[in-house]
């Protein structure tokens, strides 16, 4: 597994640095690079680390298992409780003290898995535009009729190999990947090369389009209000007003019904990755969350 981490600089007993540590989680198809903007700011209260979940950036893309298929010991399966499962060995084996965890889109549920199961040792979780998973079979009902009706067809349809493997091809086109980013960044802010390499570079390793076969087969799976539930530790939410995805009217929803949210804080402007569109605004966010939890 890839990891980054970065400590506090000039630390001393009198210094504002915490003894939580902090654990950052990429949305699908980013990597720990995603959090460049970041990692270096938190470090400076605590020490910060960023993880590559398996299937992305650095790390082992073995090839995807789904639900109803036969073991093997070198596939893998690409789903909440397997990388939540990753993470917590990560933060049990590497990490070694109390951590904030903070995920940006599916990072959020897997930042929420995560916190299910290390429990005491988790100290808060933040959720960056977590993922609301709208095409779960848990939330079938939500979705038109004509949905409904094509949804075994569709499910037959992306098991094959061959048809995942041209989706991904495509999606992970240049020209695809810019057309996204237009509407995942709607300011257009830190859109540069540094982000198109850290998208492009590992999508084109030989087994990218693992990850992205066990991901789109994905359809009962964990969802973060479920998860959240009986959740024992603080949640922050952090989103992009402007996100085209994940609506904001979802979270104000969560942050009403849920007794373990203890804040929203809304970036106007900002879309699907505010932590890397606007830093300037995440950061401070960020940093009081992680003293509060020290």
């Amino acid at each position: 597994m890839a990891w980054s981490s970065h400590g506090p600089v000039n630390a001393s007993p009198s210094s504002t640095t915490t003894s939580i540590a902090t654990v950052l989680i990429h949305g699908f198809g980013a990597n720990k690079d995603h959090w460049r903007h970041n990692q270096p700011a938190l470090a400076e209260v605590s020490t910060c680390y960023a993880i590559d979940l398996i299937g992305f950036g650095g790390s082992s893309q073995p090839r995807a298992r789904l639900t109803d298929e036969s073991h093997h010991p070198d596939h893998f399966s690409y789903s909440f409780d397997s990388w939540g499962s990753q993470v917590a060995d990560f933060c049990r084996e590497v990490v070694k003290t109390p951590v904030v965890l903070v995920g940006n889109s599916i990072g959020g549920v897997i930042a929420l898995r995560t916190a299910q199961i290390i429990e005491e040792c988790c100290s808060g979780v933040v959720l960056i535009n977590c993922a609301q998973r709208t095409m779960d079979d848990k939330r079938l009902h939500e979705q038109p009729v004509m949905m409904r009706w094509l949804r075994p067809s569709l499910k037959t349809l992306v098991r094959q190999r061959w048809l995942s493997r041209s989706l991904f091809r495509n999606a992970a086109n240049p020209r695809v990947i810019q057309q996204v980013l237009k509407q995942a960044y709607p300011s257009g802010c830190n859109v540069d090369e540094s982000l198109m390499s850290l998208l492009q570079k590992p999508a084109q390793r030989q087994n990218a389009s693992e990850a992205f076969r066990g991901f789109i087969n994905l359809f009962d799976d964990h969802l973060a209000p479920e998860l959240m539930a009986d959740l024992n530790m603080p949640v922050d939410l952090i989103w992009g007003a402007a996100d085209p995805w994940e609506p904001l009217q979802e979270a104000r929803r969560w942050a009403a019904l849920l007794p373990c949210i203890r804040s929203l804080s809304v970036v106007d402007g900002a879309g699907h990755c505010p932590h890397d569109e606007a830093p300037e605004e995440v950061n401070p966010l960020l940093l009081r969350i992680i003293q509060q939890a020290a």
